[in-house]
């Protein structure tokens, strides 16, 4: 173990969440600090182009943040000991390439000089892609599920330079129209890390217990799962779901098939009606809505509203596998027609579409139309396709 890891380490032992948070500092910390740290600036064209150390990077989510005049690092000891040198707080940004949110927020946040100018001035700023370290992702996303309910890309948590969280959210809209956004909530932070240090290191270590709980429920999930385990997840699902319009929570309504396919195996256990009547009354909905892609086939990646009406125009592989298991399994348990139908559409969809077919005009995935990039894929039907009834039937 180098020094700096071991420094890093050491740094953590003394807190509830030790060993989560070092065991995600203890890799990928060796990286040199860069002889040029910082934001170089050049005229290109007539245009101001910024370039920072995400220009070294292999990964393409970091790559999209390259040319941000934010002072971004990639996740390592360079970033970490010139928090501590500086006494600075940490800003940690967490998403992937193909997250549309994360694009949003890179155009909006991160490409606005004003807003770098508040970060570069106030943090040390870093950005991580979930798929390349998803031990790191894995921690910080625990103390946002904790400590807000919720949880979604990009992840943004603001850490001090010990690397304990104490404020977090999700995507933040720009200051606009005199509400305030992500500019106004860095500012809130400032203020708290200089004025009120004290209050900052209290949140910071009821940050680092959120996330010691958490590891310690995963630790001891092998041996502790039973069905009094069971029934009380069974009961907090209960407690969340929307029984006028299915699924659970508010808006956005993602699918989530682990859940229904969780709430169809409590039924098969206890013969609970309300466990099955949950999950058909969402897996109707869903089928019945906007968020079902009606043309093409597939499931959308959530809906928008909470009554699964307008989509987010994005489609995951992963939803379309395990949609197919809760559809399946819907029609076993019913024998109704209409699962029976839906259960096998997903992975037409991704099998037929994602491929190729007579019909398609264009399949785009993670690429740039008219120089904007495309998550996801995008698909243009023709007319003839669209005349056809929408109805596919399922051996």
């Amino acid at each position: 173990m180098s020094p700096q890891t071991s420094a890093t380490r050491r740094l953590l032992v003394g807190t509830a969440a030790a060993l989560a948070i070092a065991a995600v500092c203890a890799e990928g910390t060796g990286r040199a600090a860069q002889s040029s740290p910082g934001v170089r600036v050049e005229q290109v064209d007539g245009a101001v182009r910024y370039t920072n150390r995400l220009i070294d990077e292999k990964s393409p989510y970091l790559q999209l943040h390259a040319h941000n005049p934010v002072d971004w690092y990639p996740w390592g000891e360079a970033a970490f000991e010139r928090a501590r040198r500086e006494g600075k707080p940490i800003f940690l940004s967490i998403g992937y390439s193909t997250c549309h949110w994360c694009h949003v927020m890179e155009a909006e946040s991160f490409s606005d000089p004003a807003i770098a100018d508040l970060m570069n001035r106030n943090f040390v700023s870093i950005k991580v892609d979930r798929e390349e370290r998803p031990d790191v992702d894995r921690v910080y996303m625990s103390y946002l599920l904790a400590s807000t309910g919720e949880g979604a890309w990009p992840i943004s948590v603001f850490l001090t330079p010990d690397l304990k969280p104490f404020e977090a959210d999700t995507y933040v809209a720009p200051d606009r129209e005199g509400r305030p956004g992500f500019g106004k909530l860095l500012q809130i932070v400032i203020r708290d890390w200089t004025q009120n240090r004290e209050k900052v290191m209290a949140a910071a270590s009821a940050g680092t217990q959120l996330i010691a709980s958490q590891a310690g429920a995963s630790a001891g999930s092998a041996s502790a799962v039973n069905a009094r385990a069971l029934d009380q997840i069974y009961g907090d699902l209960k407690a969340k779901y929307d029984e006028a319009n299915g699924g659970f929570g508010r808006a956005p309504k993602f699918p989530r098939p682990a859940v229904l396919n969780f709430l169809l195996r409590h039924y098969a256990r206890t013969s609970t009606k309300t466990s099955l009547e949950m999950a058909l009354r969402t897996l109707h909905a869903m089928a019945n809505g906007g968020i079902h892609d009606q043309l093409g086939g597939g499931f959308h990646r959530y809906a928008t509203d909470r009554d699964w009406h307008v989509p987010h125009f994005e489609k995951m592989l992963y939803d379309q596998a395990q949609l197919a298991v809760s559809y399946l399994e819907a029609y076993q348990i019913t024998r109704e027609e209409q699962f029976a139908k839906v259960r096998g559409l997903p992975v037409v969809h991704h099998v037929n579409n994602l491929i190729g077919r007579p019909g398609l005009d264009a399949v785009v995935h993670c690429g740039e139309i008219g120089g904007h990039v495309v998550e996801a894929a995008v698909a243009l039907a023709d007319q003839r396709r669209i005349s056809r009834p929408l109805t596919i039937a399922i051996d």
